[in-house]
């Protein structure tokens, strides 16, 4: 079962007042019922695939309105696919409509009436039946948070909207195909709205899943930063050993102090080691107190002269080879 089906699953389960029972059978019908007409008139017609919501909606209709509507089960000759439960209310399709204002005296309405959902629970229980109708969440283990809820009429998605939006909730709508969706994807503001659904199993799931994962993607940065770290590190020590290489190559290391001396040392017994750790090898091994910036400068010191030695021997090699292109230029001659 998808996180949204049990979602779906544990609306039903869900207490209702008659308000509250009206105002949740507006909210499916509007969204995803449909008015026919036949031999016999009028017969609203409800399908979905699942067993509990249609289990919920056919017994809305018996409890609130003393009807027994026909259920049919429509099987599906693909494989792995869900049979179709459809609900059809003959006899009392007009009434009902009329009592729960979709249908009025200018004809059909695409939104429910404001003293319909005017109170703060039926509001609840309308938005409960929409996400019953159309409304998904991904399951939170996925790397994105995103709840949608979709319908037909672009006036039904502006009223799902303004509903969110009463609640504090950052719903956007965007039009998909033939449909409009209102969607939020802020995990903080999925875990209310599922609050407001009061889907407490499906709420500790999904705020279960979510701290379990921003602590999982936590340690996962730490430890990115700290082996970037570590590279860095590395990276550093093997350029150094370069320069201290090229000082004791030149046979130069009287040119830099004592203290200096002591950090080529430190150096090339740790070559993997951080800056902060020379400095716990230094005054573990010479009883010297020193910070970070005062390594750093040893180290820039150090980096100095190799530079300086560098340049000079290059230039001696610059020099070399002109003198010898000057005299087998003379020699030719």
């Amino acid at each position: 079962m998808s996180f949204s089906s049990e979602i779906k699953k544990e609306i039903t389960l869900v207490e209702l007042d008659p308000a509250q029972a009206r105002a949740q059978l507006c909210a499916i019908l509007l969204d995803r019922a449909s008015l026919n007409m036949n031999q016999r008139g009028w017969y609203l017609s409800f399908q979905t695939e699942n067993a509990a919501i249609a289990k919920h909606v056919f017994s809305l209709f018996k409890v609130t309105y003393a009807i027994e509507p026909k259920l049919s089960v429509i099987r599906k000759m693909n494989l792995k696919k869900n049979n179709i439960y459809q609900i059809q209310v003959h006899d009392s399709a007009t009434h009902i409509l009329e009592d729960l204002t979709i249908m009025r005296e200018s004809g059909l309405s695409p939104v429910p009436s404001y003293r319909l959902i005017r109170s703060e629970k039926n509001a609840r229980a309308f938005l409960q039946g929409i996400f019953l109708a159309s409304g998904s969440i991904n399951n939170p283990k996925t790397p994105n948070y995103h709840l949608e809820m979709s319908c037909s009429s672009l006036e039904l998605a502006a009223c799902i909207e303004k509903l969110m939006n009463r609640f504090y909730f950052p719903a956007k709508r965007i039009g998909r195909k033939n449909l409009q969706v209102v969607y939020m994807k802020t995990g903080d503001k999925i875990a209310d709205f599922l609050r407001l659904l009061g889907t407490s199993n499906a709420l500790f799931e999904f705020e279960d899943t979510r701290i379990q994962r921003d602590f999982y993607n936590q340690i996962t940065r730490l430890d990115n930063c700290e082996v970037a770290n570590e590279m860095k590190s590395i990276k550093a020590g093997q350029e150094q050993l370069i320069w201290i290489d090229t000082i004791e190559s030149e046979q130069k290391t009287g040119m830099l102090s004592e203290k200096v001396r002591r950090v080529m040392e430190i150096r090339k017994k740790y070559p993997e080691a951080s800056v902060n750790e020379l400095c716990e090898r230094i005054q573990a091994e010479y009883g010297e107190n020193i910070t970070k910036s005062g390594m750093k400068h040893r180290i820039s010191k150090i980096r100095e002269l190799a530079n300086l030695l560098i340049r000079e021997k290059e230039q001696s090699i610059l020099r070399k080879q002109k003198k010898e292109a000057v005299e087998g230029s003379a020699g030719s001659e």
